[in-house]
């Protein structure tokens, strides 16, 4: 058995393009950017960004055009594909390597104080105290990490 399967975390490089294939289905392009964060040689903190074409099909990609703008971070899972086409000007081959989107998630607005562009918001619950009224006494004394059984 194979597995072609990619989770990306990212924020959106510019806005969906929604458009329909001649079955009437609609087809989202975009791309989000991912960042990666590691000390290089010298022992310096050095951050790099990946770019990443994906393409979603049908009610995602209606759903991924409305809600989802630049800037705004989501959680996407697919899988890998490479379109291939001749270019009919110069006659060269080119390739386009995307994710094709099987499942998704808004991310999180990042601090923004809620969501934008009428996307839907999560409601917020208020924190609660157990039945009896007291509030939850905690040990002030440190967890060791020795003590933690695995």
């Amino acid at each position: 058995m194979y597995l072609n399967k990619v989770f990306l975390y990212g924020n959106l490089t510019r806005d969906p393009e929604l458009k329909a294939l001649p079955s009437g289905s609609q087809v989202a392009n975009f791309a989000i950017a991912t960042n990666r964060s590691f000390k290089g040689k010298d022992g310096q903190r050095q951050e790099t960004t990946e770019f990443h074409n994906l393409v979603a099909f049908g009610r995602t990609a209606e759903v991924i055009a409305q809600y989802c703008k630049k800037g705004r971070p989501i959680f996407v899972e697919g899988r890998i594909t490479t379109r291939s086409w001749d270019d009919k000007e110069t006659g060269k081959k080119n390739y386009r390597t995307e994710i094709v989107i099987e499942n998704f998630q808004f991310g999180a607005d990042g601090g923004r104080g809620g969501a934008t562009d009428g996307a839907p918001r999560a409601a917020q619950a208020e924190p609660t105290t157990p039945s009896g009224g007291d509030e939850i006494q905690y040990p002030d004394e440190e967890i060791n990490p020795e003590d933690i059984p695995f």
